[in-house]
């Protein structure tokens, strides 16, 4: 029998997403800072931010390339950005010929130079394709950024930078991942002068 539909269940989701942000201590918001100017070095310098992740994550990906090659707030120049789980086409071809764990760390090794960034959400942290992609890009020497939750898993070891939500729930990771992403927008737009 269905469980009846109630505010308790709509108030229980509200209160544990904003317990979820308000976890974001001091030591997260100065990890988001700082993760910010890496990124803007990076633009500043002409290089390229990617970003790659699996389900709501690869959603979060193509959502906030969309807000660098586009805009956040203001209007302003476009910067260089790609999701690298847009292109159906590619994503396909590696998976028939290669397997899934390769999906992002293929058009790593072939669009990624020294110096751009690879942002991989996963919310477990243990994403086989997300952790092959940091590998590649680390020896690409790119600099790999992990928006993690869970505890981190096996990206935090392997990526330059993380942040880790503290929380076991994916939908809570999820909405904490988007509003940082936000954040950071915010952040590029000002460190680059382009408010």
């Amino acid at each position: 029998m269905a469980k009846k539909l109630s505010l308790d269940i709509i108030n229980h989701h509200i209160n544990d997403h904003i317990k979820t942000i308000s976890l974001l201590d001091d030591d997260a918001k100065n990890r988001i800072l700082y993760l910010s100017t890496i990124i803007v070095s990076a633009l500043a310098k002409g290089n390229t931010i990617f970003w790659c992740g699996n389900g709501g994550s690869a959603s979060d990906s193509q959502h906030l390339a969309g807000e660098l090659v586009g805009r956040f707030i203001g209007d302003r120049k476009p910067l260089k950005s790609i999701a690298l789980n847009a292109d159906t086409s590619v994503m396909t071809c590696i998976v028939n010929d290669y397997g899934y764990d390769y999906i992002f760390s293929r058009q790593v090794e072939a669009l990624g130079s020294k110096g751009d960034v690879l942002i991989g959400i996963t919310t477990s942290g243990n994403s086989g394709n997300i952790l092959k992609a940091f590998e590649v890009a680390n020896n690409l020497k790119m600099t790999t950024i992990g928006l993690l939750g869970k505890g981190g898993g096996e990206a935090k070891n392997i990526s330059q930078h993380s942040l880790i939500i503290n929380s076991q729930s994916t939908a809570r990771i999820q909405e904490a991942h988007i509003t940082v992403g936000h954040i950071l927008c915010d952040l590029i737009e000002l460190g680059l002068n382009l408010k």
